[in-house]
């Protein structure tokens, strides 16, 4: 199964860049069409998580994905789901 991986490690507290980078994946995994995005923003206190939930709840963004996941082994991951119909 393909997936794309945005780790936010990196840019944790670069705030204008998180948002950015959340947008670009969720652009390549539509234009790709990739079925799977894995998020990474790592388990730490949660801030980053709540942030990242917090954008892909939002409803311009929500109509974009069909299901999000939250992985149960590792509290600092989540899955991003897509459902493309049609062809490409």
């Amino acid at each position: 199964m393909a997936k794309l991986t945005l780790d936010l490690h990196p840019i944790f507290n670069k705030g204008d860049r998180i948002e950015q980078a959340l947008e670009d994946i969720i652009d390549e995994a539509e234009r790709k069409r990739v079925p799977t995005v894995e998020i990474i923003p790592g388990k730490g206190s949660g801030q980053l998580k709540k942030r990242v939930l917090r954008f892909l709840d939002r409803k311009d963004i929500k109509q974009r994905y069909h299901r999000l996941d939250k992985d149960r082994d590792n509290h600092g991951r989540l899955f991003v789901y897509f459902r493309f119909r049609g062809k490409r």
